[in-house]
């Protein structure tokens, strides 16, 4: 995962008006925190910082942010936004080494196609859809695979079965489902299907005429 270089520039004022006044230029407030200094809060041009987080990466891009003559190695930690237009409204960054383990969340992609599933008319139920992995920052993928060409319906894959890249670990519990093979409605499988009437000729419980 390459650096994304962006510029910022440090601001001295932190309050809440002076947020508005920089939101309202097209900037976007924030703080750089970590690797032992002390806390630098920053402003970032909004398109410059919207480019660097829908990257391939995403969230997870390493920037290299320039403050005048100084630069910081750093991922994103938090990420607030307007609770109406959804726009960034705060950004927090975390100073890292490139040796450094992190932890980061990553997106869960399905691939491949079951046969058995598609011909049975039952369905791919996705159940975890991001998942929390540690890794270098150089290391950490842009997501994580799940291939469901083998699932069955009424089967099952789970965390033991994502393909993590060489260098990726995750804590989380192996048993957690990630995907189901779910049968269709008022097929074999379905909980709660009707018992077939009795037949003729079957003994229904009741005495049969003489």
């Amino acid at each position: 995962m390459p650096d994304i270089k962006i510029k910022a520039q440090a601001r001295d004022d932190t309050g809440s008006a002076n947020a508005r006044r920089l939101r309202r230029e097209g900037k976007i407030p924030g703080v750089i925190y970590g690797g032992g200094v002390t806390p630098i809060p920053v402003a970032i041009e909004s398109r410059m910082l919207r480019s660097a987080l829908t990257s391939e990466v995403g969230l997870n891009a390493l920037l290299d942010i320039e403050i005048g003559s100084e630069s910081h190695l750093v991922v994103t930690r938090e990420l607030q936004r307007h609770a109406v237009r959804g726009s960034v409204s705060h950004i927090d960054f975390q100073i890292v080494r490139r040796d450094q383990v992190i932890s980061a969340d990553v997106p869960i992609i399905l691939v491949g196609e079951s046969s058995a599933i598609h011909m049975g008319g039952g369905r791919v139920e996705q159940q975890l859809f991001s998942i929390s992995i540690r890794a270098i920052p150089s290391a950490i993928p842009s997501s994580v695979s799940v291939d469901v060409s083998q699932l069955q319906i009424g089967g099952g894959l789970k965390v033991s079965d994502i393909a993590f890249p060489d260098g990726v670990t995750s804590d989380t519990d192996l048993e957690i489902a990630v995907a189901l093979g779910i049968a269709a409605k008022g097929t074999s499988g379905e909980v709660g299907e009707a018992a077939p009437e009795g037949q003729p000729g079957e003994s229904s419980g009741e005495a049969s005429p003489e």
